[in-house]
């Protein structure tokens, strides 16, 4: 039996369906691109009759883009058969793939069609289009809800006039895993011609087993998988590309599959994909979310440092992630600990290791994440204990800001002992006040986060400001506050620039 399964995106078309997430032409044609690379056998760059702009989509990527084959989807209906047909015309690797439902619930209530009329436009249609293309893609909508013996009659029907490829779709996301691969099997072995024709499937995700009901239909004799970047699709979406291609890669060893996927593309298309859509990816979505690579466990990072095979399954690399990550948090070990320690050039052991270990401690039970500045500021203060000398000290603040007034920030800072006044104007109160300090000081860090929290509750609260700094090389984190939000923000920058001129001091002296 053929191991091969066919991956056919339809990112550009269902995906697309997500709300929210329409594409322009030029964005469309970036995807495509990036999916060809990836080493999809099949995009269904959209769907032709549907928009101007759908049409242009199909047309360009079908003529511009190498590799898979381009496919347009199509009702069951002369105008959408032959708007595709115009949109692929001249392309080199093209298909039609036409649709309709098979489900007596769709028939009666959407469609107002009898089975036997129903059967009789798909067979019209797929001969239809393939007097257009050789390659025709028929799918029965609703089929995981379709009466049985009448879905293998309109399959075998649809392979008789023409169609290569027979999509069985999961349209509402309906079916279980094992009554999926049921009703596949139910056509391999009912179907007088199934033999002419690839399977495909196209599940649903709306009770969260879109990918588990593809893997299922797979092993029952599926060979081809239509699914999309990062899951994204109509209510609950698709399933997922990653997760089915590293579903097959992984467990090879049991399933026996393989796709022509390059696996280390995955991650590039899935940030571009989020990054075109505005889609954030859930940060634990298996294969590309921020943590699935990611290990804040103690226990976890033990293992992981000693073998990455103790707690992963699949390498980062393996989908096109630099490496794995240690988030280092309150649950993090002390192998965990002294090995970011190293990372950053600190070689420290015994009762000083203890000392900064149970420093780290209190501090991750006060913050979500602990960065490695954090760390470095805790080996200054526990081990070192290098005094961090205020270069710049603030004597005062005064800003000026309001619905029509130009906002503007007065700043006087003591620098090494002098007295220096400086007034600026920004685009904020915040915003002057961290120019007039910059030129005050002669600062060209580069501001990477600014965030504020209130300490206290009422109008009257202490806030707290945090912000973080790269100069050189060199991140810092600085952090003020007062009940004015200004002045808590002009402390904490200044105290980050104390930071920065500290952490300069250190290298040049080589104290470290």
């Amino acid at each position: 039996m053929n191991n091969r399964v066919k991956i056919f995106d339809t990112t550009l078309r269902d995906g697309e369906q997500s709300p929210g997430a329409s594409m322009n032409v030029e964005e469309k044609i970036m995807v495509a691109r990036a999916l060809a690379k990836l080493g999809v056998d099949v995009i269904e760059a959209g769907f032709a009759y549907s928009s101007p702009g759908d049409f242009d989509a199909v047309r360009r990527i079908a003529h511009e883009v190498d590799g898979p084959i381009i496919c347009s989807l199509a009702r069951a209906k002369a105008e959408d058969i032959d708007a595709a047909h115009e949109a692929l015309k001249g392309a080199p690797r093209v298909r039609i793939h036409t649709f309709i439902s098979t489900s007596d619930i769709h028939l009666k209530h959407q469609f107002k069609l009898t089975r036997d009329e129903a059967k009789k436009r798909a067979v019209e249609m797929v001969k239809r289009a393939r007097s257009y293309v050789d390659d025709v893609e028929f799918s029965p909508m609703d089929a995981s809800r379709s009466e049985a013996a009448y879905l293998y009659e309109v399959i075998e029907a649809v392979i008789d006039a023409g169609a290569s490829t027979v999509n069985i779709p999961d349209t509402v996301g309906y079916a279980l895993p094992d009554t999926f691969g049921a009703l596949i099997k139910g056509i391999k072995e009912n179907v007088r011609n199934i033999n002419k024709a690839v399977i495909s499937v196209h599940c649903h995700n709306d009770l969260g087993l879109a990918t588990a009901n593809s893997i299922a239909a797979v092993v029952n004799g599926a060979r081809q998988v239509e699914c999309t970047i990062n899951g994204i699709g109509e209510r609950a979406g698709n399933a997922s590309l990653e997760e089915v291609v590293m579903i097959l890669a992984v467990r090879k060893d049991v399933l026996g599959f393989e796709t022509s996927i390059n696996t280390k593309e995955i991650f590039p298309a899935s940030r571009l994909v989020s990054g075109i859509t505005g889609i954030s990816v859930q940060p634990n979505k298996a294969i590309v979310g921020d943590n699935a690579f990611a290990h804040e466990s103690g226990i976890h990072q033990d293992g992981l440092l000693k073998d990455k095979d103790t707690y992963e399954i699949m390498r980062p690399e393996s989908v096109g992630i630099s490496r794995s990550t240690l988030v280092l948090g309150k649950h993090s070990g002390r192998h965990a600990f002294k090995a970011r320690l190293h990372d950053l050039g600190y070689e420290i052991t015994g009762d000083d290791l203890d000392k900064a270990f149970e420093r780290f401690k209190k501090v991750a039970d006060k913050k979500k994440e602990v960065f490695d500045e954090d760390i470095e500021a805790i080996v200054q203060d526990e081990i070192l204990r290098l005094d961090m000398p205020e270069r710049f000290k603030l004597i005062s603040l005064n800003v000026q800001s309001g619905t029509e007034t130009q906002p503007s920030a007065s700043v006087v800072i003591e620098a090494d002992g002098v007295t220096l006044k400086e007034s600026v104007s920004g685009d904020g109160p915040v915003d002057a006040a961290f120019k007039a300090i910059a030129k005050l000081t002669g600062a060209t860090s580069k501001l990477l986060k600014y965030s504020v929290n209130a300490i206290t509750g009422g109008t009257d609260a202490q806030g707290e400001v945090t912000v973080r700094l790269s100069e050189h090389g060199h991140i810092v984190l600085g952090q003020g506050s007062h009940t004015d939000i200004i002045v808590a923000s002009a402390k904490a920058y200044i105290n980050a620039l104390n930071r920065l001129e500290f952490k300069k001091k250190v290298k040049r002296e080589g104290l470290v």
